[in-house]
């Protein structure tokens, strides 16, 4: 059955009411994606995002995307990165190629490293404790390592809490928990992906767990796969809540589902999708500060109109990245590229550290 849209009336009513300050609420945001008027949902987000930040600046950060194992028991169908124990391709990167990677990382201007891995069925924490402080013993950089389902992984496979692994981590050296793994916040969706990795739940427990202990983090949505529009909703719905508990989420960055090489033969959703769903995401999250777009897997032209459809931050030069990669999917971006991007819409570029302080 055809689920109905919403019509002009109807969405003209939400947007009015968000943009004098009310919150928007599941079921509006549920009747704004059925609507087909992309341009009115991404002027409204705009607007929002423009009273959040007045000033003309987008924000983007040099990093490096390093993947430490490829192996990984989880088996995430929609997964094309990972690998079997067995596999000739499985690997776990040496310290010394670590130190090759951020060495170069540095030299290239870069502040920060966002590293993840698969779950290695055999590391035990104590090796992620000592690459933890291999890094900080050589690099002042800032480490955004260790999604939930990896913290969650270490706290099953060592017999620990939760709290018990983030506050180890986080004394030999761990500065912020990026948020993947989140996919969709939706139990009956992770069941059918990834019945193996962590539970919507345990997500969140690892992200308060995080907030209490004083690690801020960033949360995302993968979406374009096989969740309803009102799961879409109920993930915005999620993380909001725990932001109004917590208020340790420093980011919301939303991207599509990438199925080549994976087990989904699914279509890929394309760039409206994309931009509906985060002018949405910007309408919703009322209490988080700051939106990425996502060139990496929309490319240039869909991530520059993504800034006026509520994205304040460019996100990352991403001097490496593999997991989109090995999906299909490769945008490379240059630092000058990306601020020729930000200066055509009238914005000025500035690069940022991971608590979004300007640092040019």
């Amino acid at each position: 059955m055809t689920e109905p849209t919403a019509s002009a009336s109807q969405v003209d009513k939400i947007l009015e009411n968000v943009l004098d300050g009310a919150r928007l609420s599941s079921e509006e945001a549920v009747l704004l994606f059925r609507s087909p008027d992309l341009v009115r949902i991404g002027r409204a987000a705009h607007a929002v995002k423009t009273r959040l930040h007045p000033e003309p600046l987008i924000t983007y950060i040099v990093d490096r995307n390093i993947n430490y194992t490829n192996l990984c028991i989880s088996g995430c169908a929609f997964c094309a990165f990972y690998r079997k124990l067995e596999d000739s391709e499985a690997y776990v990167l040496s310290f010394d190629t670590l130190h090759g990677k951020i060495e170069e990382t540095v030299a290239l201007g870069g502040t920060q490293i966002l590293m993840q891995g698969g779950l290695h069925p055999e590391l035990p924490l104590e090796f992620y404790e000592e690459m933890l402080q291999f890094i900080k013993a050589n690099f002042p950089i800032h480490i955004h390592a260790f999604s939930p389902p990896e913290i969650v992984h270490f706290a099953k496979q060592n017999t620990l809490s939760l709290e018990q692994v983030i506050a180890r981590l986080h004394h030999a050296g761990l500065d912020s928990i990026p948020g993947g793994g989140a996919e969709i916040l939706s139990q009956r969706c992770r069941e059918q992906l990834s019945p193996r990795k962590c539970t919507k739940d345990e997500w969140l427990e690892v992200m308060r767990t995080a907030h209490r202990l004083g690690l801020r983090t960033t949360a995302t949505m993968m979406f374009g796969h096989i969740e309803t529009l009102e799961e879409r909703v109920e993930h915005l719905e999620q993380i909001r809540s725990l932001q109004d508990e917590t208020g340790g989420f420093t980011a919301f960055i939303p991207w599509t589902f990438q199925p080549t090489n994976t087990a989904l033969a699914l279509k890929p959703v394309g760039g409206v999708e994309y931009l509906k769903t985060l002018a949405i995401s910007r309408l919703y999250l009322d209490n988080i500060a700051n939106l990425q777009v996502s060139w990496v897997t929309q490319g240039a032209k869909i991530a520059q109109i993504a800034l006026l459809f509520g994205g304040n931050d460019f996100g990352s030069t991403m001097i490496e990245e593999n997991v989109v990669r090995a999906a299909g999917v490769c945008f490379r971006m240059e630092r000058a590229e990306i601020e020729r991007l930000i200066y055509e819409l009238g914005f000025t570029p500035k690069i940022r550290n991971y608590y979004y302080t300007i640092l040019n």
